[in-house]
């Protein structure tokens, strides 16, 4: 029989983002020992980085107040970058000051999103990645979060040509990883995949990745649409936290346990081990008070059948 995905990756790479963007929209600070056992534990399933915070202004987001001391507590190990959101300059050197492997940065393909996230405009914003880039060591890597590029709150639908002149602007400010984000969770899959496979042919030698939500519930075939224009990076989080403050209307991310399990059962490896990752996730559902994942959810269910 024919398969119609017989040119899939065999393999993709998976960056666990609760510590980060799963976390910072609960109202209940998380005591900062409870974050890095959570986080060790993640790190124990068998993924090779994590976004374990942000050095963003602690009155704007609160949760993420203790930066440098979940750092501290997680101590680098072998095979596992810890990457941390950085908005600015002042961030920047905040994180520089810990053992952080890997910068964050992040813009929006809008400019009414831009001024209400970071307080400026896309030009400025651009000006500045381009200092902040300058300033990293070479031992440390960085990337770019490109938000609402299928989508925003503010301003609807956004084109193609929009976000491709983005890219092509952070890949002359040095950027060579860049992540296109659905902030809002409104992408459709063809979208997905035109944006994806467009911006790879005229861009091959930059890595691309894809950050979901899935306030729609069609993150799991936007992963899909990736897979076939070539995406084998993306973030989820575990237990489908998440949503950006600044982005009315976003649900959380895509499930890690969601999509790990679907992959694996596609035979595209993750080298993430699913029933660790369960376990994890149910444990951060208990300790936060968050509705499961459409996966714990199905397991639990499994269970209380036996």
């Amino acid at each position: 029989m024919h398969v119609p995905y017989e040119n899939l990756p065999g393999s993709v790479r998976m960056v666990e983002v609760a510590p980060r963007d799963g976390w910072q929209n609960l109202a209940e600070f998380i005591a900062t020992p409870t974050k890095i056992s959570l986080i060790k534990e993640l790190a124990a399933c068998g993924f090779t980085e994590i976004e374990v915070t942000s050095f963003v202004n602690p009155k704007a987001i609160p949760q993420l107040e203790d930066a440098a001391e979940v750092l501290a507590g997680f101590e680098p190990r072998p095979g596992l970058l810890r990457s941390a959101l950085v908005p600015n300059r002042r961030g920047l050197e905040a994180a520089l000051a810990t053992s952080v492997d890997k910068l964050v940065f992040f813009i929006s393909a809008t400019e009414t999103h831009n001024h209400r996230n970071l307080g400026c405009s896309r030009a400025a914003s651009l000006a500045e990645i381009k200092e902040m880039r300058a300033l990293i060591p070479a031992e440390k890597s960085c990337r770019v979060s490109l938000s609402n590029v299928f989508g925003c709150p503010y301003e609807g639908d956004v084109g193609y040509d929009a976000v491709s002149s983005m890219v092509e602007s952070l890949v002359q400010a040095g950027i060579s990883e860049i992540t296109l984000c659905d902030t809002l969770g409104v992408a459709v899959p063809d979208q997905v995949y035109l944006y994806a496979a467009g911006l790879r042919e005229s861009l091959p030698e930059i890595d691309f990745g894809l950050h979901l939500h899935d306030s729609c519930g069609r993150a799991l075939a936007c992963v899909m649409a990736g897979l076939q224009a070539g995406i084998d990076r993306f973030d989820t989080a575990a237990g489908g936290l998440g949503g950006c403050p600044f982005a009315p209307g976003a649900a959380g991310n895509l499930a890690t346990e969601d999509l790990v399990s679907c992959l694996e059962r596609m035979g595209i490896a993750t080298g993430i081990e699913v029933s660790r990752l369960l376990a994890c996730a149910r444990r951060q559902a208990d300790l936060v008070g968050a509705r499961p994942s459409r996966m714990l959810a199905f397991t639990a269910g499994c269970e209380a059948a036996e």
